[in-house]
């Protein structure tokens, strides 16, 4: 029993059914819907030359971020603690006012001085903080010592 295959012709042809039911665009845009994030954690990284504070949600997606840098300071300032102060006023800012941020976990790393000017200024923004977690990188093992050349 051979089954018999048959090609269609040009009159045979079906319609393809996607191109036909394909929707049209809108022409108008959707507003978009804010975000409301009422827990999130804050990001603080503190070194001696700048200090970058971010705000994000539980997952750890950044809702909003600033640093010393972005903030008008330039060269040795960036890495004082008025700098870092005001970075994390900046960016508490936009927290507080686009997503609803209550309270936040923060989470500190480096050795700046902005370390803890940037965790007052954001207690004193009016958001709420309930852990502080030092996640500054321990070195183990050292870079390898100098050792004798040998021939």
């Amino acid at each position: 029993m051979a089954e018999e295959t048959t090609t269609p012709t040009a009159t045979e042809t079906p319609i393809v059914e996607a191109q036909a039911a394909a929707p049209k665009a809108k022409s108008g845009s959707k507003k978009k819907q804010r975000r409301s994030v009422p827990a999130g954690q804050l990001h603080i990284q503190a070194t001696f030359n700048n200090t970058i504070v971010s705000f994000s949600d539980k997952k750890g997606n950044v809702i909003a971020a600033s640093s010393a840098g972005a903030c008008g300071f330039r060269g040795s300032k960036k890495g004082t603690a008025y700098a870092a102060q005001v970075a994390a006023e900046k960016a508490a800012e936009i927290a507080k006012s686009q997503y609803g941020l209550n309270t936040v976990e923060v989470f500190v790393k480096g050795v700046g001085l902005g370390r803890d000017a940037a965790i007052r200024a954001v207690g004193g923004f009016g958001i709420m903080v309930d852990s502080i977690k030092d996640v500054t990188g321990v070195p183990h093992g050292g870079v390898r010592p100098k050792g004798a050349r040998r021939a």
